[in-house]
Order: C-alpha cells, then structure tokens, then sequence
C-alpha cells in the first residue's frame, strides 16, 4: 500500500513552455552517497529504469499545490513536478523536504517570508526592507504598481514581494479598491491597477494563483484586465464570460467539485489566451506556472469525468438514440471532443486506459451515427473525435470495423460511411477529405499493424478493404474516365464530373494520394487490383485534364509504380503501350520549363539509372524519334546508348553461346569416332584370338565373317540416339553457317565427324585397322 501512495507522475517544463510528461513510477526519498544528501528517486513502475534523481537542496524553493503537486525549479527555465497519485503519497515526501530544509510541514512554500535565516539571501544585509508595500489605499496605487513592475527582472525581490503578498491578504483588499475605483470612476486608479494585477501574474507563483482565480476573487482579476491603458475603451471581457459563453451541462453534472473545476479552467484560459500579452522570447517563463495551472486542471477534470461511469454511459446512450434532438446530439458530440481534446494531457498509459474504456461503452458505434449526418458541425465534430482515436490506436479501429464486417450489411460499414463522406465532401477545397484520406492511410499503414506474433490482423483487414471498399474509394475516378464521360466531356464542355472541374480535379488528387501510398505498402493487394482493373490506363487519362496537379498526381502514381521495380507492372505498361501519354505531356507541355517538365524527365532519369531493360528497349524502340530533338538533358541519349550497349551485350552473349555449342560438338564427334574405332578393334581382337582360322586364300576376302558389322549396328544405333539429342539441344534459336565450321576434303563440312545415317552407306569395305589385323 505505501508503494500505491507514493505513485507519481513526473513533469519537466520544456523551452515551449509546455509541460512535458517524463513517466508514471514510484518515488522514494533516499540518502545519495554521490550526491551527499537525501535525494528524491523516482523509478520506473514497470521496467525499474531510473527517470528522476534530484537532490534536496536547502534553498530551493518547492511548493506544493492542491496537496498532490510539488513543483520546484532546478535551474532556469527548468521546472520539475511530481503529481501524486493521492494526498498522502504528496505530504509524505513533502515532510522529507521539510525536514531537509528545516520548514514546518505545514506550509505550502518552503521558502517563507517569516524565515529568519539569512543563509539564502546572504548577500543581502536587511532583507525585510527589501521589499515594502505601502498600505492599500487609493492614493497610494501609482506607487504599487511602480513596486511590482520593478521587481519583475529580479528573481529574489519576485519572491519576497509574492510571499508579502500571500501573507497580508493584499490581492483581495486590492481587489476591493478595483470595484470602489469602478464605482467612482476612476480612470487613472483602474489603470494603475491593471497594471499591478498583470504584474502579480507575471510573478509566476501558483499560491497566488489559487487567491486570484478562487470562484471570489477571478471575476474581479477579469475585471481589472479590461482597463488596459493601451484601450481607449475597455474590453467587457466580464459580460461575455458570464452572458454569452454559457455553460452547458448536456449530461447533469453532480459533482460540484467536477463543475466547479470547469468552470474555473474555462475562465483561466481566457486570461491566458486573451487578456494577458504573449510574452516575448526573454519573457517566456514568466506565465510557465499559469500555463502549469491549466495543465493540471485539465488533468483532474479528465479524471474526474473517467470516473463518473453513469454520466459517460448516459452522452453514448443518447448519441446512438434516434429519437435524440439535432440541437442535443450537437451538444453531445461537442462534450465528447472537448473531452477527447483534453484527454491529449494525459500520459500514454492513461490515455489508454481512457480510450480503451470509451470504446467500451460505444464511441465508435456513436461516431457511426452522427458522421454521416447533414449538419456540418456535428460531422466536423464528429470527425475530430474519429482523428483523436485513429492517432491513438489504428488498431482498436480496425478491429471494431472487422468485426461489425461479420454482423453487419456491406453498404452499411463505417469504414464505408467514411470513404462515402470522403468523396461527397461538400467543401470547395475538400479540407474534410484530405482529413479522412489521412485517417484512412493511418489504418492501412502497415508500419502501425501488430508485428508477426498476429500476423493475421494484417492479411485480413487488407483482404476485406480491397474486397468491400476499394471499389467504393475508386469509384469517382472510373466514372470520370469512362469512354463515354471522357467523349461526352469533350464535346459539351467541362460539367462537374469531368476532370477540368476544379472540385472534382480535387477530389480525384485526394484519391491518387491514397492510390500511391497503397502501391508503396501494399505491394501484392494493390498489384492485382490494378492488373485486374486496369486501373494505369484510366489514370494515365488525368493527364489530359487542364489542372497541372492533377496531372502530376497522375504521373506520380505511375513513377511509384515503375519505382517499385516489378517485372509484371513493366510488362503490363509495356503492352498497354502506357508511356504514350506521358511523351504526349511531354511534347505537348513544349519547352515551358515546369514541374510537369521536371517529373516527366525525372521518370526517364529514374528509368536510365537503374537500367530498367525492358521498358528502355520499349521507350527507345517505340519513342525515340519523338523525343531524338530534346538536347538540353542527356536523358534520352543516355536511354540509346543503354539501349545500344544492351544489344551489343547480347550479340555478345549469343556468340559466346554459338561457340561453346560449336565446341561441345566438335568434342562430342570426335569422342564417337574415336568410341567406334574402339569397339570395333576390341571386338576383332578377341574374335581373332578365339576362333580364328588356318588361312585359306582360295577362299574371297569379302566372305570372311564380318561381325565387326553386327557391333557397328548396335554402336550406330546409339549414336542416331545421341545425334537426335545433339539436334533438340542445337535448334533453340542459333543457326549455324557453313562459314563458321570446317570442310572436310571432300566437300562435307566438320560436322560430318558425327555418324549419320548416310555415312554408312558411303563406307566400302572394313576399317583400314581391321584390314590391317586380319592380314598380319
């Protein structure tokens, strides 16, 4: 239980100054042998690594607010706060540094303008006259305002003159003077007080925040800020937070402390944002503290709504209810986005745990609801809210419209609506489809899909998209370049479907975007969508459109594709003779030196460099000639010479092949030959030595039994089989002359050496060997 007390969040105040969330882990207050002192420790709830280590120092200023914050400063224009899960865990470590600097726990400053210690403020020697307020009087308001401006530069004197100012209860006797100036009519005392209450805020002190912005005193601050001296008239900042900006509770809040702290933030950030001046870049820090205040009120308010259950069930429950009013619905959802706009305060952890509990009680089924509905401020609305989930977690989208896919009809999906309200987009300059094409490239961007460990999530959310919506998304493109729109278009003129509409050129850019992306990421889904549809070629029709940009969304598109390096989309562009209309941009757009110029010379730059063959034979053979004439880049020369040296490369090769078959069988005839004469000396022999005879010479040559034939017969047999096999390996594609081969002397070329079939009829007797043999 003493680790959950001491649970915190951990601040630092960033150049910006915005406050920057560090971590969530537990805290300790522990002696540091390397720091020699007790040192506030705070470690990792989860992995135990260390996010802060800040020594307690003895005159540094720590504060503690609403009795869960402590905030001190380490250096200039570097804050630190620690945000304690409850009370406790705060006042425990706040008597640490108590008892460190010798302060009684019972304060709010440690710094206190009663201390009577000097060590501080040694330098200088009476610092009670440091800082003197005269009594707060009329008469006397030029001279305060004259005392708190000075002792802005100085760090020292803005403390003890914030202390004075704590201790007496001065804001609110000058406060009393503002409504008596504002009675009498005062003019020079209410700008002198002006003057004065910015000063205080300048201080950048939160104990004075908590005087001046309690629900009795910041009306009256409000107040004293419309006499700027600088206006000829003041502003009534007050009628307007009071008579027109209404609170609305479109659920009842009873939690007073819940509406209280509303109201109170709401008042602040006007301060804030409109009555106090943006500070210059030497000023920055000096509304750190008010902007602190802000932070952490938002904070509480989001925690205090997330707990309230009922009234969060009750804003879903009347959102899905058909039979809720316009004017309650716009309500509801302009609750839900101020709600998710605050939620951005929160740390990862928390905010995950917010979301992830919204979507429990029916966020998404609600957003369904009302996005798609006529009224432009509740679908803007509605959209913001759907932008806060997206950034949070594509995921917990994606599976939501998975599974409503298995419950619900297919025109009725949301993810449907979405591309539906993406391309109906009423806005001249589409501003509400280029934020929904971003939401949807956020859900099929597979970098932010679950890793391998659910491969499936990102097989199955893509199958289903360019199965159910990828039809609806191109829709507006197939029907502005059907054959029939684009004849019709050219002869009546440029109607609102036809891509010379500015609108509808818009939307269509909108639509290539997405397009291109899923090219990049989506290489197999998107590959056969567009083979199937052929989806380049109506593209490739933009090109013809008077919009340059959208002309250049169009070649884009192809240049990724190309980009991709897939054999199958050159094949695909090359048969459907695609590059036609990019030369036909690029002759039509003459020697105007443009983007167009640059993307379609780039296209062939890219294409030259990698040496991407096919389509550089088939833009040389096909468009050469067109573009022989374009001299001022080198790019279509460098496409024929690439050109040229490929085909000296692969004559090269075909010879290099021609003389290795030539060689194999050169080497091949010679081995049968020298295999025949073999077996036949072989089978000679052994015959001779086995059964040979008493010579006879009255007996012919020619009837001595020649066996060798019978061996010559079988070894012929086999080489028909290996010359029909050299014939299949020899007649894919090289033809050989007699040029290229050797003549035997009496006319038959080198080839000869092989045994063919008519050889054998040309032999007239035995081998010479065998002759040879017999007769010896």
């Amino acid at each position: 239980m003493a680790l959950r007390r001491r649970r915190v969040k951990v601040y630092t105040l960033k150049d910006d100054q915005k406050w920057d969330n560090l971590g969530t882990g537990l805290i300790s207050s522990t002696y540091v042998e390397q720091q020699q002192g007790l040192s506030l420790l705070v470690h990792c709830e989860f992995t135990g690594s260390l996010i802060l280590e800040s020594k307690i120092k003895t005159y540094t200023p720590y504060q503690k607010y609403q009795g869960s914050l402590i905030i001190w400063s380490e250096a200039e224009n570097h804050g630190l706060a620690l945000s304690f899960q409850d009370r406790a865990g705060c006042q425990a470590i706040w008597e640490d540094i108590c008892r460190v600097q010798g302060k009684d726990p019972s304060i709010e400053n440690t710094q206190n303008l009663l201390d009577e210690s000097e060590e501080r403020f040694d330098e200088i020697p009476n610092t009670s006259a440091l800082v003197r307020l005269p009594n707060c009087e009329l008469n006397k308001l030029k001279q305060i305002a004259d005392i708190v401006n000075s002792v802005l530069p100085s760090p020292i004197r803005s403390e003890r003159l914030a202390l004075i100012l704590e201790s007496e209860g001065y804001i609110k006797k000058l406060l009393r003077l503002f409504h008596t100036c504002e009675t009498l009519g005062n003019t020079k005392g209410l700008h002198h007080l002006h003057a004065i209450i910015k000063g205080i805020l300048f201080l950048n002190k939160s104990s004075l925040f908590e005087i001046m912005f309690s629900d009795e005193c910041i009306m009256d601050v409000v107040g004293c800020l419309e006499y700027d001296p600088a206006l000829a008239q003041p502003k009534r900042h007050r009628e307007f937070l009071t008579q027109v900006a209404k609170f609305k509770e479109v659920i009842p809040i009873t939690d007073s402390e819940l509406k209280q702290k509303i109201h109170q933030t709401h008042r602040v950030q006007y301060i804030h944002d409109i009555l106090l001046p943006v500070p210059s870049t030497f000023e920055g820090n000096r509304l750190s503290t008010l902007s602190t205040f802000i932070f952490f009120n938002k904070v509480e308010i989001v925690n205090l709504l997330q707990d309230n259950d009922k009234l969060l069930s009750e804003v879903f429950v009347q959102l899905a209810a058909k039979t809720t009013a316009d004017d309650k619905r716009c309500e509801l959802v302009f609750f839900l986005k101020e709600f998710c706009a605050f939620s951005q305060t929160l740390q990862p952890q928390s905010k995950s745990a917010l979301f992830q509990k919204l979507t429990q009680l029916g966020i998404l089924p609600a957003l369904k609801n009302v996005i798609g509905v006529d009224d432009l401020q509740i679908r803007s609305a509605a959209t913001n809210i759907f932008v806060y989930l997206v950034e949070h977690s594509p995921s917990m989208i994606r599976r939501f419209i998975m599974q409503e896919a298995q419950h619900s009809e297919e025109g009725n999906l949301f993810i449907t609506i979405v591309i539906e309200q993406m391309i109906c987009d009423t806005d001249p300059e589409l501003g509400g489809a280029v934020q929904l094409m971003g939401l949807l490239r956020s859900l099929l961007d597979p970098d932010n899909m679950l890793a391998a460990a659910n491969e499936t999530e990102r097989s199955k959310f893509l199958n289903f998209f360019y199965k159910h919506c990828m039809h609806i998304l191109i829709g507006p493109l197939l029907a502005t370049t059907s054959e029939d729109k684009c004849e019709k278009d050219d002869t009546v003129g440029s109607s609102k479907n036809c891509p010379n509409n500015y609108q509808t050129a818009q939307l269509l850019a909108v639509i290539l975007e997405l397009l291109t992306f899923c090219v990049q990421h989506h290489a197999y889904y998107i590959k056969n969508y567009i083979l199937k549809k052929d989806l380049l070629r109506r593209v490739l029709l933009l090109m013809n459109s008077k919009h340059t940009f959208l002309v250049l969304c169009a070649l884009r598109f192809m240049r990724r594709m190309i980009g991709r390096k897939d054999e199958l989309y050159n094949r695909y562009i090359i048969k459907g003779n695609l590059f036609e209309p990019v030369i036909n941009a690029l002759l039509s757009n003459g020697t105007r030196y443009n983007m167009l110029n640059s993307a379609v010379i780039e296209l062939f730059e890219y294409i030259r460099v990698e040496n991407v063959k096919s389509l550089v034979a088939h833009i040389v053979e096909k468009f050469y000639k067109a573009v022989e004439s374009i001299e001022y880049v080198q790019t279509f020369k460098g496409l024929k010479i690439k050109y040229e040296q490929e085909k000296e490369r692969q004559g090269q090769i075909r010879k290099n092949l021609h003389s290795i078959v030539y060689n194999k069988t050169l080497r091949k005839g010679a081995k049968v030959s020298e295999e025949r004469e073999e077996v036949c000396f072989k089978e000679d022999n052994e015959e001779g030595e086995a059964i040979m005879p008493p010579l006879k010479t009255s007996e012919p040559e020619d009837q001595f039994p020649n066996r060798c034939d019978k061996v010559m017969k079988v070894k012929k047999t086999k080489v028909n089989k290996d010359k029909a096999d050299l014939q299949k390996k020899t007649s894919g594609g090289f033809k050989f002359t007699s040029s290229h081969l050797t003549s035997s002397p009496n006319g038959s070329s080198g080839i000869d050496l092989v045994d063919y079939p008519e050889d054998e009829g040309k032999e007239a007797g035995p081998s010479p060997r065998k002759i040879l043999h017999l007769s010896s």
